[in-house]
């Protein structure tokens, strides 16, 4: 009788986990994979030496796959080009048509420009007798990256960097100021290591090694001070909470592996906005293109972290009554008599 009534309660209490852990393995899941599955060029920026009807045509046989601007010259496409205002240009010619691309901007976009280009020859001439068209890499990845695996996949790194961070300080210091000095004393040592790391040993970077490791070491301390302060303010909660948003949305929609226009319209913007996708558009500016387009993100990504000293430096007398709050919550009945009198001064 008592083992056949214990039967259901141990089923019952099996099943709230197992569903738990269902739901967020689907949720990790869909956030994974769903940008990747809906990867396309979107108002995707890129230049056509030629008058503007040319290039407002193209654009409206794009259907809204491309963005395209009308440039004067092949010298104004390059410049364009390394001043980040296109991923790439298309420069017509009695020899065929000129594709100048980026592979640094974007490997992805970079093959899509040559199918567009190979495309719109094949059309011209009817399928036949077509020239064949010329790919020029204007700003090429580095010869040991040359497809920027090494980079795109050093981006996860660099995020669980900010979240460890953030969670071993949170467990292992309690002063406000303690936490603030480590954590940017981390992400300093990680901005050095990391970038030699993938700039000396990988080859997957260029440029210069301090300016790189700046952006790191911003990117991983906009990220770990963002955790502290919501853990000061909110407590674990606000912590757990802010860990999940920049694994789950950040990293996924940050756009590093292929390019921010290429994932579905809003969630690019979303991606450019928190910590993952505002460093590695950052990264790439500084170590292909000279800086060209790195303002935005690393603004952003100096918002991200003053926000989050902000917020660890909350005022003493608040962090003292939420520490009391937590010290409450954790008394059992019948501790009171351990207690000092409640009516004592603090």
């Amino acid at each position: 009788m008592n083992a056949s009534h214990h039967r259901p309660g141990a089923l019952g209490s099996a099943l709230g986990p197992v569903l738990g852990l269902t739901t967020l393995l689907t949720v990790v899941l869909v956030a994974f994979a769903w940008p990747a599955s809906q990867l396309a060029p979107r108002d995707l920026p890129v230049g056509l030496v030629g008058p503007a009807p040319a290039a407002a045509a193209l654009e409206e046989r794009s259907d809204g796959a491309l963005d395209v601007t009308p440039l004067p010259s092949r010298e104004a496409a390059v410049r364009a080009i390394e001043d980040r205002e296109v991923y790439g240009a298309l420069v017509p010619g009695p020899r065929g048509t000129e594709t100048l691309v980026a592979s640094a901007a974007s490997p992805v976009v970079a093959q899509q420009l040559g199918t567009l280009a190979s495309e719109m020859a094949s059309e011209t001439a009817g399928g036949a007798g077509a020239a064949t068209p010329s790919t020029t890499d204007v700003v090429p990845l580095p010869a040991d990256d040359p497809r920027g695996a090494v980079l795109a996949a050093g981006s996860l790194p660099l995020v669980l960097g900010g979240m460890a961070t953030a969670a071993l300080l949170g467990l292992n210091l309690s002063g406000r100021r303690e936490r603030l000095v480590g954590a940017v004393g981390v992400a300093a040592g990680a901005g050095l290591a990391l970038t030699a790391v993938l700039q000396y040993w990988f080859g997957a970077l260029s440029g210069d090694y301090l300016a790189n490791a700046g952006v790191v070491a911003l990117g991983v301390s906009a990220i770990a001070l963002a955790l502290l302060g919501l853990d000061q303010v909110l407590g674990r909660a606000g912590l757990v909470l802010g860990a999940a948003t920049v694994l789950l949305l950040g990293n996924p929609l940050s756009g590093v592996t292929a390019a921010p226009e290429l994932l579905p319209a809003g969630w690019s913007t979303v991606g450019q906005l928190l910590p993952p996708g505002a460093t590695g558009t950052a990264l790439r500016s500084v170590a292909f293109f000279d800086g060209a387009g790195a303002p935005v993100p690393l603004l952003v990504l100096t918002g991200w972290a003053v926000l989050g000293a902000a917020l660890l430096l909350v005022p003493a007398r608040r962090a003292a009554e939420r520490s009391a709050g937590r010290a409450e919550d954790r008394r059992t009945p019948g501790s009171a008599g351990l207690d000092e009198p409640a009516s004592q001064p603090v």
